[in-house]
């Protein structure tokens, strides 16, 4: 016996990457690891128990690890588990001499008192292995970063993406009795009754979007998709305003395209009405001026979070997102665009592959969080190239880019349409005029029903407006948009800012735009 404990222990696993620290043992639980195989040897149903715990390579001596996995694989062909059918597996497996022979097989159930304490030892166990893991990920990342031959970059990405794996690995939810899940479920449809909106998830601000999906759900992973130019920016631009400014939610864009000072002109431009061009120059008029200073304090003073980090990769959204739930209570993600985003590190074979990798942990991501999450996508030129009626340009689930699996992991997936910007005014159905109006597809909706609801995009300001709202503010028909008498030109609009406006208005704007710089984009 004495052999086989020496040999055991010159088979784990100290060696390769993972060495001890100065004079240390890699963490372990021999003893342990010794009662969690004995158990499972004298319990029948005891691998059900911890199947979902434990995987071979948890086990710090190498024979445990194959005496585990010959018993895995008895359990998931639905054979019995016992000291002679494991004996036998390892057997046919070649293993049985390595890891000390049936003798050794059948020593292990000796080790055992108990099999009450199982799940709460397997755990420790994979505790054990997790901190291992780490061990060895931290000393390669050491050996590495002395390496002055390799690029700091790639070391990063490939040090970030093992970590995520590590960390995914360790992501477990046990499962748990139903009736409180009911109870949960009733007290959201209670509250949800109780709302004069009708809507049980969190308002869009736009009322016919939220009537389909009775707004945007917890843990809901939608998908917005369009073509380049057809607006999807600006309209979850409009829906981020709209639900931060008001209605108070908290909202975290983080924009992979555009830099965080260009978003925060983007909002000015939509909040306070004036045309893009102006804000980009400067050349506005003087009650473009009073409107820029009047209407910028309602962004300025929102819960609006905006990260414009490029080639963001999922593991750095996920650290970013968790800390702006957890410090500033954020309700929802909004991501532009999921095609800009990585996943650094990670070994893919291709770029579609990646894609449904990212798409994938969006959703685990939204699911850990409660929280919808947005993300923009674009669609393949297959839009473009179909011909025929207005309906031939209408963007359909299998126009989205690079990977299905986006389709397949979202909860929604939506289309934004203009038909106007393929030359289509009317539509030969109903005889609307398609003029100024953007369409808001829900092609898919795991949870509700699907439809269009129409809005009225003013591609001056980059906003999306509901249909009667417009009609409203603007005094127009459904069909067409006028401006507001307010921003049209006032004769002056050609002229430059700095000498169209009096000394005190200079002042007045500087120290508008020194308190906005303040805002924590």
């Amino acid at each position: 016996m004495a052999e086989r404990s020496k040999k055991n222990t010159r088979t784990n696993k100290t060696e390769g990457a993972m060495m001890p620290i100065e004079g240390r043992i890699p963490p372990q639980a021999l003893e342990l690891e010794e009662i969690v195989l004995g158990a499972l040897l004298l319990e029948k149903d005891a691998y059900g128990q911890i199947s979902e715990i434990l995987r071979p390579d948890c086990f710090y001596v190498q024979a445990h690890e194959m005496i585990f996995e010959a018993i895995r694989n008895l359990a998931m062909n639905q054979h019995p588990v016992d000291m002679l059918t494991v004996t036998e597996e390892l057997r046919r497996l070649g293993n049985l001499e390595a890891v000390g022979g049936a003798a050794y097989v059948a020593g292990l159930t000796m080790k055992v008192a108990s099999t009450a304490n199982l799940e709460y030892h397997a755990k420790i166990v994979a505790q054990k292995s997790i901190s291992r893991n780490i061990i060895s990920f931290a000393s390669d990342v050491l050996r590495r970063a002395y390496d002055d031959t390799e690029d700091i970059e790639d070391q990063m990405q490939e040090a970030e993406g093992k970590l995520f794996e590590i960390s995914q690995g360790n992501m477990k939810q046990d499962y748990v009795p139903v009736g409180g899940l009911v109870s949960e479920a009733m007290t959201e449809i209670q509250n949800a009754m109780n709302r004069k909106e009708g809507i049980s998830g969190l308002p869009s601000g736009f009322p016919a979007i939220d009537e389909l999906t009775s707004g945007w759900q917890k843990s809901d992973l939608i998908i917005i998709a369009a073509r380049p130019a057809m607006g999807k920016t600006a309209f979850v631009l409009s829906m981020a305003k709209n639900m931060a400014v008001d209605y108070n939610l908290p909202v975290a864009v983080f924009n992979l395209e555009m830099s965080g000072v260009q978003l925060a002109k983007r909002l000015l431009q939509n909040v306070c009405e004036i045309d893009g061009s102006k804000i980009k120059n400067g050349r506005l008029t003087e009650p473009e001026l009073q409107q820029l200073l009047t209407k910028q304090g309602d962004i300025h003073e929102s819960p609006l979070y905006i990260d414009d980090s490029p080639g963001l990769s999922i593991f750095e959204l996920r650290t970013k997102a968790r800390r702006l739930v957890r410090e500033h209570d954020v309700k929802m993600i909004i991501i532009d665009y999921l095609q800009l985003m990585n996943a650094s590190g990670m070994g893919f074979g291709n770029r579609e592959q990646e894609v449904s990798m990212i798409s994938r942990s969006l959703k685990v991501l939204a699911k850990e969080l409660k929280i919808p999450i947005i993300a923009l996508s674009q669609l393949n030129r297959s839009v473009e190239t179909r011909q025929g009626d207005m309906n031939s340009k209408r963007p359909q689930l299998s126009d989205l880019r690079e990977s299905g699996a986006i389709e397949q992991d979202a909860d929604i997936v939506c289309f934004i349409h203009r038909p106007e910007y393929y030359k289509i005014f009317e539509d030969p159905k109903t005889g609307m005029s398609m003029k100024n109006v953007g369409q808001f597809i829900i092609a898919k909706h795991r949870n509700g029903p699907i439809g269009d609801v129409n809005l009225t995009f003013i591609s001056e300001y980059a906003k999306f407006l509901p249909l009667q709202q417009s009609d409203r503010r603007y005094g127009n028909s459904t069909e067409t948009v006028t401006r507001p008498s307010a921003i049209r030109s006032s004769g002056i609009g050609n002229t430059n800012l700095g000498n169209s406006l009096s000394e005190g208005n200079q002042d007045d704007f500087l120290n508008a735009a020194d308190k906005f710089s303040n805002k924590p984009f």
